[in-house]
């Protein structure tokens, strides 16, 4: 498995361990991860720490120039509003762990120039099944339903 979609999972099941929804991200410059994280909505009570936005808070300020040089791993597909963060800093690639229980703004990010990998991982796909069918609220909660 690549290293940093393993990466990414481990945050999402952190972020499951502590409470929250599990769904996890990090950020790659380089063959490097510069920021990672989880999905940390019901931890902080937060509207916008999605595990995408966790890890791009994480990683710090960076320059522009970074940013247009960096990877971001997640295990689902990105929402509009982490997919918003994505082209505000021009990140060129994202590797989706799975877009089978959700499909975020795929088409969105593809039509504004970034080069997306979906994997359909199965860890990521049961990550996410078994935590719908738990806490079907929640998971509402966190896509806005």
């Amino acid at each position: 498995m690549d290293p940093f979609l393993e990466a990414a999972i481990q945050e999402a099941r952190q972020g499951l361990a502590e409470g929250g929804i599990p769904i996890g991200s990090v950020l790659v410059c380089e063959g490097q991860i510069i920021g990672r994280g989880h999905n940390q909505r019901v931890q902080r009570g937060s509207v916008i720490h999605h595990a995408e936005m966790n890890c791009l808070e994480n990683a710090g300020r960076r320059a522009a120039s970074v940013y247009r040089r960096c990877t971001l791993y997640t295990t689902l597909s990105p929402c509009p509003m982490c997919s918003g963060a994505i082209l505000l800093y021009k990140i060129p690639r994202v590797v989706i762990g799975e877009n089978v229980t959700f499909r975020g703004a795929e088409d969105w990010l593809r039509a504004n120039g970034v080069n997306l990998e979906i994997l359909n991982d199965p860890t990521c796909i049961e990550l996410m099944r078994a935590f719908v069918a738990a806490r079907p609220e929640l998971w509402n909660e966190d896509i806005g339903v």
